[in-house]
């Protein structure tokens, strides 16, 4: 039986540099800084978190994955996690996972219908 998830009401303060490191990556920093800014002041909205990997285009990490075991320990502890941060990258056609790639495989691990709050631009 999937455990109850308990999100934050926000993002931590700390998930807007992660994402600003990870989006800088894949885009040049001013854009980045764009996203980042922008993703501030977005509104929480809620998708399921399958939908979220078919958009993202990403595998689910493997059960030996430190990061992924803290936050499954987290969800079973009923600890509350933080929303995801996304970025709609249209040129490509998908969802960028900015920040809570790890907090997104572990609720899809045990839910993979559970809605997962999110900030997107």
């Amino acid at each position: 039986m999937a455990n109850k998830i308990k999100w934050l009401k926000q993002p931590e303060e700390h998930d807007y540099p992660a994402a600003l490191s990870y989006l800088s990556l894949i885009f040049d920093k001013k854009k980045a800084a764009v996203y980042v800014s922008k993703l501030k002041s977005a509104p929480v909205s809620e998708f399921k978190a399958k939908d979220i990997f078919r958009a993202s285009q990403l595998s689910l990490l493997g059960i030996s994955n430190s990061h992924l075991a803290k936050d499954q320990k987290k969800i079973a502890a009923g600890h509350e996690l933080s929303p995801l941060l996304l970025v709609r990258d249209t040129a490509n056609g998908k969802v960028v996972i900015a920040d809570g790639y790890h907090r997104l495989c572990a609720v899809y691990s045990d839910d993979e219908d559970a809605v997962i709050p999110c900030k997107i631009v």
